[in-house]
């Protein structure tokens, strides 16, 4: 399978778009941020 192929979601600190990996396969709904720094980032701005 492409890396194209494959689903896309935008990051809820950054912005950015990531995509599907194999890791997330079972809580892809439940995945909100592009990578560990962003989730740390966002629940640092969090009062």
């Amino acid at each position: 399978m492409k890396k194209s192929d494959l689903p896309r979601k935008d990051c809820a600190a950054c912005g950015r778009p990531f995509t599907w990996r194999k890791r997330w396969a079972r809580c892809w709904d439940e995945v909100r941020w592009c990578s560990e720094r962003c989730r740390r980032s966002a629940r640092a701005r969090k009062p």
